[in-house]
């Protein structure tokens, strides 16, 4: 299983345990996720380390100085 963080801006748009749609977006060779209905981004990742699933599961809700993070698992 493969564990990769989003950032959410606020609180409450999802649970965990949670089914949730994850959407790619391609800039040149580089690739950045969103968690459907544009509820977190993922950071930006490199051709080889693309997310092949296009859902997953939440796993848990972080929160932080920084804001939240949801941390989803994806069958890999």
């Amino acid at each position: 299983m493969r564990e990769e963080l989003f950032k959410m801006e606020r609180k409450g748009l999802v649970e965990e345990g949670q089914t949730v749609h994850v959407t790619e977006r391609v800039n040149g060779s580089l690739y950045s996720y969103l968690v459907e209905p544009s509820v977190a981004m993922s950071g930006i990742y490199r051709s080889n380390q693309r997310i092949k699933s296009s859902t997953g599961i939440i796993k848990e809700i972080r929160e932080n100085e920084r804001g939240f993070y949801l941390l989803v698992g994806f069958d890999e």
